[in-house]
Order: C-alpha cells, then structure tokens, then sequence
C-alpha cells in the first residue's frame, strides 16, 4: 500500500476507533454487514469506486455522492465510515474497499474482543486455515467469485456446521462473499493475523515435524518477541515432510532451519 493509501486508511482507522467504542453488541454486527456491504457493491461497481476513491481536489462531490447512495440504506455509523473514506486519497480504488473490508472484519473482532473469544477466535481461524490447504477443492469452490455468494456462503456453513464460534463463523463468511478473485487460502490467515493484532501481537507462522509441547512453544514465543521486540503469537503447523528443526515466517521474512532444507542445500553443492 502506497503512502497516500496508507495516510487515508489512518484517518479511517481514528474515525473507527471514535465510533465503536460506542456501540453495543448488536449495533456492532450490524455495523461490520454494512460495511462489507459498501465493500462488496464498490467492489463490482468499479466506475463508482474509481470515483469514490479518486484524487480529487474537492472531496465535497465524492463524500455528497456516497450520502445520496447511502443514507438511509445503511446505518448511519457505518455512513460516517464511508463518509470518512470518501474524503480520503487512494492510491489504487481497490486500496479503499479493502480498507472497507478490513474495518468490517475488525468490527468483528472488537466483538469478540469484548466476549474474550479472541484467542479462541485466532486460533479457529488458523485452523480453518490449515483444512483449506489440506482441501485445495473446497479452497478452489470457496474462492470462485464467478459462483454465487450465497451457494458458497450455504458451502462454508456446511462445512463448519457448529464446529466454530459466531465470531469466526461471521468473518468467514465475510471472507467468502468478498473475496473477489483473491486467494481465500491467504486471506484467512490474514484474518487471523488481525486478531492477533488487537491482541498486541505478531504472527509467527511455525512449520515442524512433529507437534511441540507447550513449554516448547513458550519458550518459542518467549525466543521470538525478543527478537522481533515484539509479542508474538506462535501458529503451529505439523509436516513430517520437513523431517526436523523449523521453518519460521513472520511476514514476508523465511527463516527454515529444517533437515529437509539444510539437506537440499546440500545437495545442489555436489558436482553433477
């Protein structure tokens, strides 16, 4: 995300910080489905969206426009967010309803946050992660944005069929119906990231041969946030392919002390 997106999706986050604080449960699920709404119309509506998130030097015609489609339809808290992001400059349109998507996840997990489910709202996350690479068919039917949103939504619902809470029940759903051509195998992650994130902390993406006992994983994190002088939440994933040590991704960055790695290093050493 370029500097003028990043300064707009500030601004939007201050408005959404002023604004949640003041509503309850339900308002705020309300709130999160008008938002991903918004989203999912700018989304497919690209004309307006490019014009919504133009660089114009008078924002007032843009912020008049998102009232006179708005108003009325949606609750006016979520309004004010729209409002907010119209007045903004957007490096690319789709920078803006990705910020709209992202504050309706976030609603969510204010949600949560308030029910203490966010740790066993990330770690559902994950894990719902890990069955959407284990099923690379499921992946492919609950990202094809060419399917109708509701027979995929009708999909992922069958799939958890109560096995997960509201809260993560609800962002996936939110996950399914925008995902829009974006591969759903990295967006949830990213929503378990979020999570994470109104926690306090970072994601460390852990990948070992075989399961580690949670003193282990303690003394993992505890390794971890010192290094990166951060909290950090550790997300483990069993591959006995790796045969030992780990593989360690905290964002873009790969650490992989794996036997299986250190022995494909080695052997692109021998001679021919």
């Amino acid at each position: 995300m370029h500097a003028a997106s990043r300064d707009s999706l500030q601004a939007v986050q201050s408005k959404f910080d002023d604004i949640v604080g003041g509503l309850d449960d339900s308002k705020l699920l309300d709130f999160a489905d008008n938002l991903a709404a918004v989203a999912d119309l700018l989304v497919s509506e690209v004309v307006l969206r490019k014009h919504i998130a133009g660089n114009a030097e008078d924002e007032a015609p843009k912020v008049a426009l998102v009232e006179s489609l708005f108003s009325g339809k949606i609750g006016a808290e979520a309004l004010d967010i729209v409002r907010t992001a119209a007045a903004q400059r957007w490096s690319k349109s789709r920078d803006l309803t990705d910020a709209l998507e992202r504050f309706a996840n976030l609603a969510v997990v204010v949600d949560a946050e308030r029910a203490g489910q966010l740790d066993n709202l990330e770690d559902e996350l994950f894990r719902f992660g890990r069955t959407l690479d284990a099923n690379p068919k499921l992946a492919t039917l609950l990202g094809t944005s060419s399917a109708p949103a509701a027979g995929r939504v009708q999909l992922l619902d069958d799939v958890l069929a109560g096995k997960a809470s509201q809260y993560t029940e609800r962002l996936l759903r939110q996950a399914v119906q925008l995902v829009h051509g974006r591969n759903i195998e990295e967006v949830v992650p990213q929503l378990a990231e979020l999570a994470a994130a109104r926690r306090g902390e970072s994601v460390a993406h852990v990948t070992a041969a075989s399961a580690l006992s949670d003193a282990q994983l303690e003394r993992l994190e505890a390794v971890l946030s010192r290094i990166y002088d951060r909290n950090m939440s550790v997300q483990l994933d069993i591959d006995p392919d790796v045969l030992g040590g780990l593989r360690i991704t905290v964002g873009d960055e790969v650490v992989d002390g794996t036997i299986a790695s250190r022995l494909a290093g080695a052997a692109s050493q021998l001679p021919d």
